[in-house]
């Protein structure tokens, strides 16, 4: 049976064409509004499948997702850049970042005890990464609503841990060994990764992606607690979703392992934090009950999706030696964002030009393709962005 395949948006056909090959030995499969093309598997998609779990599919960074937190304090009366001064110094951000302050939590405990070994012996990583941020797109971000109240927003996924535990168990299907270099990892044609879920290799796969989807609610936990530690604020209310894992779900009369990458689940009354970018207003959605939202998979945008390359937008540089030895210019002027984002009264920490609002679709544009499934229950203003990137606040570089 070839699957039944619902798109929104403009089509990217390079991510259909993904979404074609991924969807095989599926029934069913989304492409959002939100799509793009990822390692084998389109952002912004979802496939049902009847027997089978692809790691291909959830991708490296296991259950990344957003977590928003309404304060009891007003925006009007804090001072956002002292609080994003603090933020970044207090928080960590990059590839391969260790915690600048000690960490405890029972997810640890959890995972020095796992059933399967290659992530028991990951314990100390997972340990030192914990509530660290990482790379690219993700962030800590303050916003102001519509009435003016704080809000805390994260994004970020389960960092080093999550992405040895995928990257292990795309080694063990091509019958390698779980500390391997799978072949073709990070090719975005490669075929999807598929394992049976009555298999042994399945069920672990299974087991460990759900302890990496701990490990990364921990993280975005942790995160949003030491914000509301330097603001003195309390949470009023909490939205916490994530858009990269396989859920075992009940669709058309039958179960499905739905795996989403760069996909939010959306089902009645589920509530989901949408991030924007830097610039730019950021969501809270409902998901709804329709006759689309059952051809969604009840399914939506993590995100405004991505239209410029990481290499189009900021070019190339090469480093050898602690030192700077070329150069190729990208498109985009991070100088010209940065006072854009001044100007808006944006307080801004970190970033670079491969995260410019430019490199994105518009948010809203892209909300409007699924308003037939979710509704907006609050609007976002961000009015502080930290990330990783050329001005990140390094406690280790002297």
């Amino acid at each position: 049976m070839k699957a039944k395949i619902k798109v929104y948006g403009e089509i990217d056909d390079r991510a259909l064409a993904q979404i074609q090959r991924c969807s095989a030995e599926a029934d069913y499969a989304v492409l959002c509004a939100d799509h793009h093309v990822g390692y084998s598997m389109p952002i912004g998609g979802a496939v049902a499948y009847k027997n089978f779990v692809s790691p291909s599919g959830v991708g490296f960074d296991i259950a990344c997702g957003n977590k928003a937190v309404m304060t009891d304090i007003e925006a009007k009366d804090v001072d956002i850049k002292n609080v994003m001064d603090e933020i970044i110094r207090r928080i960590s951000f990059g590839i391969g970042r260790i915690n600048n302050e000690p960490v405890d939590h029972p997810v640890l405990d959890e995972i020095a005890k796992a059933d399967f070994t290659p992530q028991k012996k990951m314990a100390k990583l997972a340990s030192e990464q914990l509530g660290t941020v990482g790379s690219g797109n993700h962030y800590v971000d303050l916003f102001a609503d519509e009435q003016g109240r704080l809000w805390v927003g994260v994004h970020f996924g389960s960092r080093g841990f999550g992405h040895r535990t995928a990257m292990g168990f795309l080694a063990l299907a091509q019958k390698l060994d779980f500390d391997s270099k799978p072949k073709n990892a990070n090719s975005m044609d490669a075929p999807p990764t598929l394992l049976d879920v009555k298999s042994e290799l399945g069920k672990d796969y299974i087991q460990a992606m759900e302890l990496a989807g701990k490990y990364a609610y921990a993280g975005r936990d942790m995160a949003v607690s030491k914000v509301l530690e330097i603001l003195g604020a309390k949470s009023l209310y909490e939205v916490h979703n994530n858009h990269n894992f396989a859920w075992l779900e009940e669709h058309f009369g039958q179960k499905y392992w739905v795996v989403r990458k760069g996909c939010t689940p959306a089902f009645p009354r589920q509530q989901s934090f949408i991030g924007s970018t830097m610039g730019s207003t950021s969501y809270i959605i409902e998901g709804v009950d329709s006759g689309d939202s059952k051809d969604s998979l009840y399914s939506t945008i993590h995100g405004a999706g991505r239209v410029m390359s990481r290499t189009r937008a900021a070019g190339k540089r090469k480093w050898r030696h602690g030192k700077l030895v070329s150069v190729s210019r990208g498109e985009i002027n991070f100088k010209r964002v940065k006072e854009e984002m001044r100007q808006k009264g944006i307080e801004l920490r970190g970033g670079g030009a491969d995260e410019a609002p430019e490199v994105y679709k518009n948010l809203n544009e892209v909300l409007n393709y699924h308003q037939n499934t979710i509704k907006i229950l609050h609007r976002l203003k961000p009015i502080g962005v930290a990330m990783a990137g050329e001005d990140v606040y390094d406690p280790y570089k002297d």
